[in-house]
């Protein structure tokens, strides 16, 4: 062989690597986005002017399209609410909708602007995509005719709306709509007839899509990754960040390592109404994410994602999450125990009195345990180890299980379970267990000034959460949150009731199509 015709071989080998090497990853983009907001009104506006609001938002959001894309960004994810807000009534919120068509369509706005009636704000962001070569995910609100004589079903004004997620692909084709199923006090929006299960597939990877409050229940959240095998979850979200538990950086990490898939999380920035907190997070560990209560600044997040993260070297081993728990006696501790509340849901406590130890506090059916040993026992700072089974929430009911150690606001045990923002008390050991009666736990780290500790704990296959890599950064809290969907109160689990043959019936399905693809 001569030496040019090597070198060729060469030339080509390594093109051919990059290429494949190029398809194991991909570049993901997330906006936090620092929403201009209509002024207070009981009175519906002009359509031109929801659309001027509307195209404000757009022009911000322009911007961290373009700069996702010429930083090789296959997809970038915007909020939930982000294109006008979220103070509206049925009546006031109607002239920002626009009736969005069904994927199958095959419609690209941005070629043919009048096929689906008056849609501006469904072709602008059709021609962002296809003008910068990338997927945009945005949140818009969908309008659908139905018939007012039905009075059973159709609201007054004659039109069902729903809180909706769209996605155009690189051509600006519109390839996914989904409308949200879980609301969280949005009486402007209604409630589809059941949870729709939305993916779509491309070169880098298949997607699922849904928005907000949606990630604490069993569908469409669960089932889209156990059924329908998704790679990466799409999340808009206009999160409220409620400690100890429920930061949306602190949850949504840990959503993605106890469901072992890519979350890519958009958050709406409103520092009055705490909300921050996006991030790109992979199933080992969060790959970036933005928390940021001090500025009224948007940000954008990049980072490279496994195409396939269940192939990948990193991909987390499973869990039984009550092995180790179940495995041992419990230790010391419950005699001690005192109640506290976090969010009105009363927790079994028992403090942490010495610089080390082994303890155990149990409530219902569930006790936690904990291994630890403080760096140094700070005298002003008290730690206590925390309890909860049964049902949360005032509205809608549905099943916590959680074990945590949590850093108290003050010396007083009286305060366990309020919230707190600085810690100074580091730990070299911690290990933190439970008897969870749910396969669906998410493991929660969250340190001083509300960050997260990548890198530094793991959950073993026994279930245990451990620090690993030398002493903690000062901790906030150590909690194993658990979402048992099986006993979510009847009238919010949307047929969680029957799972075993919701997931039969979707596996079965799921089965047929396989085969009649091949």
């Amino acid at each position: 062989m001569s030496t040019s015709s090597f070198q060729t071989l060469v030339a080509v080998f390594a093109l051919v690597t990059l290429h494949v090497r190029a398809l194991d990853t991909f570049i993901a983009a997330v906006y936090e986005h620092a929403v201009i907001l209509p002024e207070e009104t009981k009175t519906p506006v002009s359509q031109d002017n929801a659309l001027l609001l509307m195209n404000k938002n757009i022009d911000i959001l322009e911007k961290a399209i373009k700069q996702a894309a010429q930083q090789g960004a296959e997809i970038i994810v915007t909020p939930e609410d982000a294109l006008y807000g979220w103070s509206f009534t049925r009546e006031t919120i109607f002239p920002y909708l626009e009736d969005i068509p069904d994927p199958r369509v095959n419609w690209i706005p941005c070629r043919d602007p009048h096929k689906f009636g008056h849609t501006p704000v469904q072709v602008r962001l059709s021609c962002l995509a296809k003008s910068n070569s990338i997927y945009v995910v945005a949140n818009i609100g969908d309008k659908k005719p139905c018939n007012p004589n039905d009075t059973t079903t159709c609201p007054p004004n004659g039109w069902y709306q729903y809180n909706t997620n769209v996605v155009y692909d690189k051509k600006g084709q519109l390839v996914a709509r989904y409308h949200k199923y879980h609301l969280y006090s949005e009486p402007q929006f209604d409630v589809p007839e059941k949870p729709e299960l939305v993916t779509f597939n491309t070169a880098f990877g298949r997607f699922g899509i849904f928005t907000c409050f949606d990630i604490l229940f069993h569908d469409p959240a669960v089932t889209l990754v156990k059924n329908f095998h998704v790679d990466t979850i799409l999340f808009p979200t206009a999160w409220m960040n409620v400690l100890p538990l429920l930061t949306a950086i602190e949850f949504h990490s840990a959503w993605a390592m106890g469901m072992r898939v890519n979350l890519l999380a958009a958050n709406t920035h409103h520092v009055r109404q705490n909300m921050t907190g996006s991030g790109i997070y992979a199933p080992h560990s969060p790959k970036v994410y933005h928390y940021d209560m001090e500025t009224e600044q948007g940000k954008i997040l990049l980072s490279e994602v496994d195409v396939h993260p269940r192939s990948s070297p990193g991909f987390p081993a499973a869990v039984s999450w009550s092995d180790y728990a179940r495995s041992i006696k419990p230790f010391p501790g419950q005699k001690s125990a005192f109640r506290g509340f976090i969010s009105r849901d009363a927790f079994n406590f028992t403090k942490l009195s010495a610089s080390a130890g082994n303890l155990t506090v149990c409530q219902e059916d569930l006790c936690c345990h904990l291994s630890y040993r403080m760096l140094r026992k700070e005298e002003n700072e008290v730690y206590a180890l925390g309890a909860f089974s049964g049902l949360h929430g005032r509205r809608r009911k549905y099943y916590w299980q959680v074990c945590t150690m949590l850093k108290c606001k003050t010396a007083e045990v009286a305060t366990c379970g309020q919230p707190v923002e600085t810690a100074v008390t580091r730990f070299n050991v911690f290990s933190l267990s439970g008897t969870f009666g749910t396969e669906y736990v998410f493991p929660e780290v969250l340190v001083t000034k509300i960050h997260l500790s990548p890198g530094k704990f793991e959950v073993l296959k026994d279930g245990r959460l451990v620090n690993k890599n030398g002493t903690s950064e000062p901790l906030l809290t150590v909690s194993l949150f658990g979402r048992w969907y099986m006993k979510d109160s009847p009238s919010i689990s949307g047929g969680i009731g029957n799972l075993e043959t919701t997931n039969l019936l979707i596996s079965t399905l799921l089965m047929i199509t396989t085969l009649q693809i091949l």
